[in-house]
């Protein structure tokens, strides 16, 4: 039975044992989804010794039950739906534009605290590490895919410590290469498989990117 990771620092070690064919290459970059995929992205970068930026995207949530993604935004206007819940559960077109919406200004809010006015790295020609803590439906990691293809990087690479097994299976279809460490049968959620699992907070996101770009390598 796989074990659970300490907290996503933990995490973030054990995810970079198997990205090491990736240390010291000057075109890779490491993105974290924020907010919980940035302290495992901070590991990942700092042991490849590649920067780490933040990329944005914001998950769906089933109205009553926002844990349960029915889809996913993006920066870039990328938006993907998981048309199975939205059926399963009748929820109105009206019902998604309207979560979409208040998750839309939550994207743009985090990309003002999080970067500023700083621009975002250019991807072209570049391998693109893209992290989060876990992958339950994959909707979030599908909607920046799709938008990292868009900012026309060379390879991507979907990395996480912990996923459902379908997820994973369904990614290697649209990612270059997907890296589960732990796909266990009995999945459920990704809080399951870790013994520490507080929220990240704005501050933790802002404190791990500025002490990459000043410790690590900076993101160009």
């Amino acid at each position: 039975m796989p074990r659970r990771f300490r907290d996503r620092r933990d995490a973030g070690v054990q995810l970079a044992e198997k990205l090491m064919h990736y240390a010291g290459d000057p075109n890779v970059l490491v993105l974290g989804l924020p907010r919980g995929g940035v302290p495992v992205a901070y590991e990942v970068a700092r042991i490849l010794h590649a920067p780490l930026d933040m990329f944005v995207v914001r998950k769906l949530g089933v109205p009553g039950h926002r844990e349960l993604a029915m889809g996913a935004i993006a920066s870039g206007g990328i938006r993907v739906l998981n048309g199975e819940v939205i059926e399963a559960l009748g929820i109105s077109p009206i019902m998604v534009e309207a979560v979409a919406a208040g998750e839309q200004e939550e994207l743009e809010r985090q990309e003002r605290a999080f970067r500023g006015d700083a621009p975002f790295p250019d991807l072209k020609g570049r391998t693109v590490i893209v992290v989060d803590d876990g992958l339950a439906t994959g909707s979030t990691m599908r909607a920046a895919v799709l938008s990292l293809r868009q900012r026309a990087a060379a390879r991507i690479v979907v990395a996480v410590p912990v996923a459902a097994a379908e997820t994973c299976r369904a990614l290697r279809t649209e990612a270059d290469e997907v890296v589960c460490l732990n796909t266990p049968p009995d999945f459920h959620a990704v809080s399951l498989w870790y013994e520490e699992f507080s929220q990240t907070t704005d501050d933790e996101v802002r404190s791990l990117l500025e002490t990459a770009a000043a410790n690590i390598a900076p993101a160009r």
